[in-house]
């Protein structure tokens, strides 16, 4: 009985540091929904098709299904800014073809909280006396006090 004998890789695929995993949070981090898009309520998935060079450099992209509003443009902005691993291979500068499947969904808003806010100012007004004058009786000091309550 012959082992079996693992093939050999003749080109070496590029990867991104920290895998699968750590490329999508990268791209998803990046990701800015577009106003236009959230105006207009799109949602959906945009597939981008991307070519790497031997650098690890994205160097072109195409959509291949868009869902329009912005995030065409968006989703291959955020490919652009991708950096790969690109191991050795053999001396050939090889240009390597891959796809993203990137979502766009509309954010989540917090409805709004209901919070009061209080504020106190307080005042004094002082009539000032004529200096020529003798001090008879000193008016009181006139004070005023406000509430403000904001909802």
């Amino acid at each position: 009985m012959e082992k079996d004998k693992k093939k050999p890789v003749f080109i070496h695929q590029p990867e991104y540091e920290g895998g699968q995993k750590a490329l999508s949070k990268f791209m998803y981090s990046n990701l800015r929904y577009p106003a236009q898009a959230l105006e207009s309520g799109v949602e959906g998935t945009v597939f981008v098709d991307y070519d790497i060079d031997y650098q690890g450099n994205v160097v072109a992209t195409r959509v291949l299904q868009g869902i329009g509003g912005g995030c065409d443009e968006e989703a291959c902005r955020v490919v652009r800014m991708l950096k790969f691993d690109v191991p050795k291979n053999r001396g050939l500068k090889v240009l390597f073809h891959k796809k993203a499947r990137i979502q766009f969904k509309k954010p989540v808003q917090q409805p709004l909280q209901q919070t009061s806010t209080q504020m106190q100012v307080q005042y004094s007004v002082t009539a000032s006396a004529p200096a020529a004058k003798a001090p008879e009786e000193k008016p009181a000091p006139v004070t005023y006090h406000y509430t403000i309550q904001v909802s």
